[in-house]
C-alpha cells in the first residue's frame, strides 16, 4: 500500500465507524479493522478524526478563460482542496460560453493545466445543434446547462449557447440531451417575470438591496420550474434544478416528482444559512440569483432537505473582483450576482450534523453520495469503498473555528463576505485526492496541474 490513515472515525452514508484505510494506485484498496492493515509507504494518522468522503461540488463557476484576475482552475481548486473538496463541475459560462466541442476541448486544456483536484466540465445545449451537443458529450460533458432567463446585460459573450427563454427551444434543448444520456442543469427563472420585476423596481428609482430580492419573487422560480418539468415529463427526460431556495419551488418539484418526473433537486448553503434580513447587512456581496429569501423558506429548504426534495448542497461559488461588487453599495443593479464559498461547503454541512440539525450520514450523502450517483459517478466518486478513487478528508471536529480571510484560498477572497468570520463546528486538517495528501493544515502540497480532466462515466 502507498498510503494508510489509522485511528480514525470513517463516515459514509451507511454508518459511522473506527476503520483503517489502505491505499495504492490511487484507490482505496482496503477497509480494516483498527491495526488489522499490513505496513504502508506512508501513514497519515487520525486519531481523533472524522474520515469523509471528498465532497463534490457540482455547481461551480470559475468562468476561465476570460477573466483570470478573478481566478482560474488553479487558485479555485486550492480553495476547493483546503475546504476538502476533491471534485468540482465547472460550469459553462466562460468567454466565450461553452457551447461548442472547440470551446469544449480549450477549457479541458486549461484545466489540465491549472487544477489540482477533479473537474469535470459541463456544456452549454443551446446552439441546439447536435452535432454540438453530441460533440461534447463524446468529448467527456458531465452534464448540460441551460438559463431559462437572458444573459446578463453586457455579458452575451459568456452566456453564448446557455440561455433559451422559449419553451419550444427549451423542449428541444431537451431532446438533443436526452440523446446523450445526460442530466441538463437548469438555471430556473421566469425570464419575461423577472424582467418586469426589475422594470417596475428601477421605474420607482429603487437601487437598494432589498430591491434586488423583491424584483424577482419566489414564483418568478416556481414558475420557470413548472414549465421545465412539464415539458420534462413530456420528454420522460432527466433534469436537475439547481439552487432551490423556496417553497413555492419545493412544492412544484414535489407534485411533479410524485407523478414520476426524473427531476433532481439542489441548494447552497447560503439559502440554508442566510435569510433576507440577515443578508441585507452585506449588501451586494450578498447579492445572488436567485436572491436568498425569507427566514419562512430558509426553514423550508433544511425540511426539503430532510425529506429528500432536495437531494445535494452546493455553493454556486462564482468569483469577482471587490469593485464589481463595490459599485452596489450605492446601487444594486450595478454590482454582478453571486459569491464564493467552494472552501465552506463541506465545513457548513458538517456543522449542520454535528451540532444536530441532520446526522452525519445525512451531511455524506448530500455533498458526495448523491452528486455521485445522479451525475453517473457512483462508485468511483462519493464513497470510500474498495475500488473507488482515494477521495477522502480528514475532519477534525472537536474546534470551533472561526474562518477568516487568512485561511481563505480563493483568489476572490475579498468579496468571501458571506462566510467571512463565521463559525464552523471543526476544522478540516487533511484532503487527499487521488491517493494524493494535497493539504494539510493550512498548506497546500498539490502542483499546478496535477489534477485530472474527469469525464461521464
Amino acid at each position: 500500500m502507498d498510503l494508510a490513515i489509522t485511528g480514525g472515525t470513517l463516515v459514509t452514508e451507511h454508518g459511522v465507524y473506527p476503520a483503517d484505510i489502505g491505499i495504492a494506485g490511487g484507490r482505496v484498496v482496503a477497509i480494516a479493522t483498527p491495526g488489522a492493515l499490513p505496513p504502508a509507504g506512508e501513514t497519515l494518522d487520525a486519531t481523533g478524526m472524522l474520515v469523509l468522503p471528498g465532497a463534490i461540488d457540482t455547481h461551480f463557476h470559475c468562468r476561465t478563460p476570460g477573466y483570470d484576475e478573478r481566478g482560474d482552475f488553479y487558485t479555485e481548486t486550492r480553495a476547493a482542496a483546503a475546504g476538502g473538496v476533491t471534485t468540482l463541475f465547472e460550469m459553462p459560462i466562460s468567454n466565450p460560453g461553452c457551447a461548442t466541442p472547440a470551446i469544449f476541448r480549450n477549457r479541458r486544456r486549461l484545466l489540465e493545466e491549472q487544477a489540482i483536484i477533479d473537474v469535470a466540465l459541463y456544456g452549454a445545449p443551446g446552439t441546439l445543434s447536435r452535432d454540438d451537443v453530441h460533440g461534447m458529450a463524446a468529448e467527456g460533458a458531465i452534464a448540460f446547462k441551460i438559463f431559462m432567463h437572458r444573459p446578463p446585460l453586457g455579458r452575451d459573450d459568456e452566456f453564448i449557447g446557455i440561455c433559451l427563454t422559449e419553451d419550444e427551444q427549451l423542449f428541444q434543448a431537451l431532446a438533443l440531451v436526452k440523446e446523450t444520456g445526460r442530466r441538463l442543469v437548469v438555471h430556473c427563472e421566469s425570464d419575461t417575470m423577472l424582467e418586469a420585476g426589475i422594470a417596475r423596481m428601477r421605474a420607482t428609482g429603487r437601487t437598494d438591496f432589498a430591491a434586488h430580492g423583491e424584483s424577482r419573487p419566489p414564483a418568478v422560480e416556481a414558475v420557470a420550474i413548472a414549465r421545465l418539468l412539464t415539458l420534462a415529463e413530456a420528454l420522460d427526460a432527466s433534469v436537475h434544478v439547481a439552487h432551490v431556495t423556496c417553497h413555492q419551488a419545493l412544492a412544484v418539484i414535489r407534485r411533479f416528482r410524485r407523478d414520476g418526473v426524473n427531476v433532481t433537486a439542489e441548494t447552497c448553503p447560503h439559502y440554508l444559512l442566510y435569510d433576507e434580513e440577515r443578508a441585507a447587512a452585506l449588501g451586494p456581496y450578498a447579492r445572488i440569483n436567485p436572491p436568498i429569501r425569507s427566514a419562512a423558506d430558509q426553514a423550508a429548504l433544511w425540511s426539503g432537505l430532510a425529506d429528500g426534495t432536495l437531494d445535494l448542497v452546493t455553493t454556486d461559488h462564482s468569483t469577482y473582483l471587490p469593485a464589481e461588487k463595490e459599485r452596489g453599495w450605492n446601487d444594486i443593479w450595478r454590482a454582478p450576482s453571486g459569491a464564493p464559498g467552494v472552501q465552506c461547503l463541506l465545513p457548513a454541512m458538517m456543522t449542520a450534523a454535528l451540532r444536530g440539525k441532520i446526522t452525519l450520514q445525512k451531511a455524506v450523502q448530500l455533498i458526495a453520495g448523491n452528486p455521485a450517483r445522479i451525475f453517473g459517478l457512483a462508485g468511483r466518486k462519493g464513497t470510500i469503498a474498495p475500488g473507488a478513487d482515494a477521495d477522502l478528508c480528514l475532519y477534525d471536529p472537536a474546534p470551533a473555528t472561526i474562518f477568516t480571510r487568512e485561511m481563505m484560498f480563493s483568489q476572490a477572497r475579498d468579496v468571501d463576505k458571506l462566510y467571512e468570520h463565521m463559525e464552523f463546528q471543526g476544522r478540516v486538517i487533511a484532503t487527499i485526492a487521488g491517493g494524493r495528501v494535497i493539504y494539510r493544515e493550512g498548506e497546500i502540497l498539490a502542483e499546478r496541474g496535477s489534477g485530472r480532466f474527469l469525464a461521464a462515466g
